[in-house]
């Protein structure tokens, strides 16, 4: 059984996370108004969790003005978009065993 599950990543385990990561893996990018209405959380915690996948190196983070508004851009990098494909495929072949 750990063969089965030993691709499974501890990063993506929180909600948030896997719902972050699976926008940005059918999306260039996101801002952060973007992921906080489709997942429906705080500001905070929309920071802590995109903060959680910068610092594993999954996500970049770009900072910009619009105008005279900041705005916060999220983009999957290639090793992040890696990690989940393959979190996602020990996610599948588990069910697949069970």
């Amino acid at each position: 059984m750990k063969n089965i599950i030993q691709n499974i990543n501890k990063a993506f385990d929180h909600r948030i996370r896997l719902g972050i990561m699976s926008v940005l893996m059918v999306n260039e990018s996101a801002d952060f108004n973007m992921l906080k209405e489709l997942l429906g959380v705080t500001d905070g915690n929309l920071a802590s969790h995109t903060k959680a996948l910068e610092s594993e190196n999954y996500i970049s983070i770009e900072k910009q003005f619009i105008g005279k508004k900041p705005n916060t851009r999220y983009i999957a990098t290639k090793e992040g978009k890696k990690a989940f494909k393959e979190h996602i495929d020990a996610l599948e072949k588990l069910i697949q065993k069970s």
